[in-house]
């Protein structure tokens, strides 16, 4: 068996059944928390400003998918983000070296400036492959865990809390781009991709708690419920998956009703382990997590390439 015998190419329409097999056969030998069911795939390959045709890149060897590298345009910020996939059979043959250079390629004719690449801290190879690639760690972020089954009610007090109801999108997009403006890892969102990704399968406009002063939205809590973890293993799990609040109006504990109350939210949709993660440098998003009960259980990190 020698690397002659694989061949890198573009994704095809065609290949989406394999593609899907993939992902689910890797997810089975070891779990990542990734989401492998076809709608949740077909949705990821179809979200805006992304073209599978262009921006995925597949190993195929006797006529099957063994591995992809997917390549994320976040232009705006002159970047793309990666994520690689090799069947765990075929590792260890350069596969994932030969995916980087179609990878960097295509960053190029984007005219990216950096590529980046999010592992999980315990990923041993990754850490071991990322430096002879050119990779460097330029960040970690913290991931965090509370069980909610002693989570006291809550309410908005002065402000008024909602759910996302259509035609709010444009406003949610605004103070999202605004909230983390200077943030290191956000590319701003349009209200397109807004809309897109509250309406996929696995996600809904009700899933995202907005917090008014009268007429004007001040701050948000974006949750998210991981239906296809509580499919492999019964535990039902919830995430937050973002917070924000108008710069105008921190230190008030805005940050802190809005987290409280998409928390309040998971626990009614039946929700047992909610976790998020956190930028480690964002001291204050940290202090707020541990205030409310969260315990830190794992962690990531951010490798970063520059693009020649």
């Amino acid at each position: 068996m020698t690397n002659s015998l694989y061949i890198v190419r573009n994704y095809r329409p065609s290949d989406f059944k394999d593609y899907v097999k993939l992902n689910i056969e890797a997810e089975k030998l070891g779990p990542s928390g990734r989401h492998s069911s076809p709608q949740a795939l077909s949705e990821n390959l179809g979200r805006p400003n992304y073209s599978p045709e262009q921006d995925l890149f597949v190993v195929e060897k006797d006529g099957k998918i063994v591995g992809f590298m997917d390549v994320t345009p976040e232009l705006k910020t002159k970047r793309v983000i990666l994520d690689c996939l090799v069947h765990p059979e075929h590792r260890g043959k350069g596969l994932a070296k030969k995916l980087l250079g179609y990878a960097l390629r295509r960053a190029k004719e984007l005219q990216a400036k950096v590529a980046r690449v999010n592992i999980r801290q315990d990923n041993t190879v990754a850490k071991s492959v990322l430096p002879k690639l050119g990779f460097r760690v330029v960040r970690q972020y913290l991931e965090f865990r509370l069980p909610l089954s002693d989570l006291p009610d809550t309410a908005c007090n002065i402000y008024s809390c909602h759910h996302l109801q259509p035609g709010e999108e444009d406003r949610l997009t605004q103070i999202q781009n605004r909230c983390f403006a200077d943030a290191w890892e956000y590319n701003p969102n349009t209200t397109e991709e807004i809309v897109y990704f509250v309406n996929q399968s696995h996600c809904s406009p009700e899933d995202v708690i907005l917090i008014y002063e009268g007429d004007k939205l001040i701050g948000y809590c974006w949750t998210r419920i991981n239906s296809e973890a509580e499919a492999a293993n019964g535990e039902r799990k919830g995430c937050i998956h973002m917070i924000g609040v108008d710069p105008d109006y921190r230190g008030r504990g805005i940050g802190k009703i809005a987290l409280l109350a998409g928390l309040s939210y998971l626990k009614n949709k039946g929700v047992r382990v909610v976790e998020l993660t956190v930028d480690s440098k964002n001291e204050a998003a940290g202090a707020l997590y541990r205030s409310t009960g969260f315990k830190r259980w794992s962690s990531s990190l951010w490798y970063e390439k520059a693009i020649d």
